[in-house]
């Protein structure tokens, strides 16, 4: 980039806006630096692999000033044409080469541009306020040219060298393309990709943070993995298998979900199903059946016991605590599935008391379920560093930095009280959802089911429906997503379904025979009020339809058997007037 250029740039912006070009870079480089020297630490694999010299050289060329220079330049977040400027900038001045021993970024006695001083950077938290979009762009720009593949003078001859065919799609993924780990390890570093490796640390100490602000305070370690919740399980389940090699079977206290239980068949182990115990109207963890299946096949038989938090009610959480107990008694390892826990201060409760009485190896958690982001990534965590660091080695090959970046981007813009607001609104939802269910369930001589110990969904019968059939339940279900409610579930009794050769009767009640058919609906994170108000007022709309087309069946079969009554009626007067006339006859 030359001086004319430069010069150019700097003509199209009025004093006024460089002056708020600069106090806008000073705010974005005093959170940036706040982040990074407050809050992340590289691991010795790291510093090892990568050496980065955090400062870069902001003096442009041809300009004795350059905090004037790099703010008429790059300006604030309102010119993109400037912005892009200086990014190009930043490719083409502030890299020196990329060595064997890894990447090094120019140094020079100003501001720092990358906003952190030094390679070792100690701590571990979450910002506590929200980061404005203008300052993460910046931040995500500073990472990504810090990869080989936005190097102006990099030259490529291998089979990956992060091309794109389209800029949009390289916009679309702020030119992260390399992805995170390495061949046979996740977490490992890329020494073409720092940015992306840099990135990816961050994220797992921002998601480590979140998950201690949640409540399980004594977790070790954790990383983002790009696969969803079940093929995260069967990870955790491959990496076991190395530890026990005799062992066949996972104790799997049921639950009707079928990525649960396809997750263990991928693995290649046999699920031992333990059937709930029916309490009241919650379905719960049926402890003795646990422990003399665990005695019948031999502790070292069995993978692991793999047990739920969160889930659909009836069905309530396992009693963690007991089966962390079981599980240090026998010495076999436990798998927990949190698939969207963390927003509840419950279910992570649940998981430290666990680990604090017992034994839990790691636990999973949904990325799209408790961070608002599009499906596609999970977190696995667990109170064993070196345990976890085995998992992220089992997965084979690099990995999308997608749902890394995604959750990133999520976590610096909400912040940690922007994070805990949301989880306080939850749990007020979840009351206010409550009641609402319950209003409305009475006014149609039904009843909200009464489960407590699941913090997250919640049931309504459906008794009166099911005395009919059970078409009168499905058509309740498709009646209201024909309504656009999304998320509530009908479950009708008697359902049958094969998953993967095995058969589960009562299939979505999570018992073989639930009592009456029912409702579900969820309290989860992001759910504001008006979006209860709405399903209250659709559901209550539905429920009148189909009572209505009832009534109307019921007439409709009385008005028959009335017309076939009527005409037995007239067959047998025919028949006496007939053989009266016979006899008169005769």
């Amino acid at each position: 980039m030359n001086r004319e250029s430069f010069a150019a740039g700097e003509r199209l912006v009025s004093p006024a806006y460089v002056r708020q070009g600069c106090e806008a870079r000073r705010s974005h480089e005093h959170l940036i630096r706040l982040l990074l020297e407050k809050s992340f630490a590289f691991s010795p694999r790291l510093e090892c692999s990568v050496a980065i010299s955090a400062h870069c050289n902001l003096r442009l060329p041809g300009s004795r000033h350059c905090s004037a220079s790099v703010s008429r330049v790059a300006g604030t977040a309102g010119a993109r044409h400037h912005t892009r400027l200086m990014f190009v900038f930043l490719v083409e001045t502030g890299f020196h080469h990329v060595g064997q021993a890894g990447l090094k970024l120019l140094t020079s006695s100003d501001r720092p541009f990358l906003a952190f001083q030094s390679a070792r950077i100690t701590g571990g938290k979450c910002p506590e306020n929200g980061w404005d979009e203008s300052t993460l762009e910046l931040f995500l720009h500073e990472l990504a040219i810090m990869d080989s593949n936005n190097f102006l003078g990099n030259c490529g001859v291998g089979e990956r060298e992060g091309r794109v065919a389209s800029a949009l799609v390289a916009r679309r993924h702020y030119r992260f393309i390399h992805g995170i780990g390495r061949s046979g390890d996740i977490s490992a570093v890329q020494p073409k990709a720092a940015g992306s490796s840099l990135l990816n640390k961050i994220t797992n100490s921002l998601v480590l943070d979140i998950i201690k602000l949640a409540g399980v305070h004594t977790v070790a370690n954790c990383f983002v993995v790009p696969m969803a919740t079940g093929m995260s399980l069967t990870l955790c389940f491959l990496t076991l298998r190395h530890k026990r090699p005799k062992a066949k079977y996972i104790i799997w206290p049921r639950i009707d979900q079928k990525s649960c239980f396809k997750s263990m068949i991928t693995a290649g182990f046999e699920p031992v199903v333990i059937e709930n115990v029916l309490e009241g109207d919650e379905l719960r963890t049926d402890l003795k059946a646990v422990e003399a299946k665990v005695q019948e096949l031999g502790p070292d038989y069995i993978l692991c016991i793999h047990s739920t938090t969160s889930c659909f009610a009836p069905r309530v959480p396992d009693r963690l605590e007991e089966l962390a107990v079981i599980c240090a008694n026998y010495d076999i390892p436990h798998i927990v599935n949190n698939a969207y826990g963390v927003q509840s201060s419950k279910c992570m409760h649940l998981i430290q008391q666990g680990a604090r009485v017992g034994r839990i190896d790691a636990f999973v958690q949904s990325l799209d379920k408790n961070f608002m982001v599009p499906v596609g990534g999970a977190i696995i965590a667990g109170f064993n560093d070196s345990f976890i660091q085995e998992i992220s080695k089992m997965y084979p090959g690099r990995a999308s930095a997608s749902p890394s970046l995604d959750v990133l981007i999520t976590l610096l813009s909400l912040g940690s009280n922007g994070y805990k607001k949301l989880l306080k609104e939850r749990k007020e939802m979840f009351s206010y959802l409550s009641n609402q269910i319950k209003k409305l369930s009475e006014a149609y001589n039904e009843r909200l089911l009464h489960t407590p110990h699941n913090p997250i969904s919640l049931a309504m019968t459906l008794k009166t429906l099911d005395e009919h059939h059970d078409k009168a339940v499905t058509q309740l279900g498709s009646m209201l997503f024909t309504r656009q409610v999304s998320g509530a579930r009908v479950v009708p009794l008697g359902s049958v379904q094969t998953v993967s050769g095995y058969t589960f009767r009562g299939f979505m009640s999570h018992t073989n025979n639930y009592p009456c058919a029912y409702l579900n609906a969820a309290s989860a994170i992001g759910m504001k009020m008006q979006d209860v108000d709405l399903f209250i007022k659709r559901l209550d709309k539905c429920l009148k339809a189909v009572r209505k087309e009832q009534s109307k069946e019921s007439d409709d079969n009385y008005d028959k058997t009335e017309d076939v009554d009527i005409e037995e009626m007239a067959l047998k007067l025919d028949n006496v007037l007939l053989d009266t006339y016979q006899d008169a006859s005769s």
